[in-house]
């Protein structure tokens, strides 16, 4: 059940992030990301929010559903910044600085081989 709801979350976050792309397009045509950049600013605020302020009174399955569903479907990101605050919550400062300093070059790294191997 808890796979359904994910799923249908994360559907529904995708849904409003296309949605805002949409109504800002619209509104101001632009080939710039704005929505998208709004998308996942609110996204990891939503995130950061769930993760600091509900983890403790959550259950597991439900926070799943919300984090890794609608926050997942929603963003682009912010599953990179939620991740290292658990582990920053539980004092593991080191493995959270790792995972926030080494995710984007990781990421920036594979999208340049991508791309290369696209071309």
């Amino acid at each position: 059940m808890t796979l359904l709801l994910t799923t249908l979350a994360g559907a529904l976050g995708c849904v409003v992030r296309y949605v805002a792309e949409f109504l800002v397009r619209r509104h101001h045509p632009t080939r710039r990301p704005w929505a998208t950049v709004g998308a996942n600013a609110l996204g990891c605020g939503l995130a950061g929010w769930i993760t600091y302020r509900l983890t403790s009174s959550l259950d597991a399955n439900l926070h799943t559903i919300l984090l890794t569903g609608f926050c997942g479907g929603l963003t682009t990101f912010s599953s990179a910044f939620a991740i290292p605050a658990l582990l920053a919550k539980e004092h593991h400062w080191g493995y959270s600085a790792t995972i926030v300093i080494t995710t984007p070059l990781l990421c920036g790294a594979f999208f340049a081989l991508g791309a290369a191997l696209g071309h």
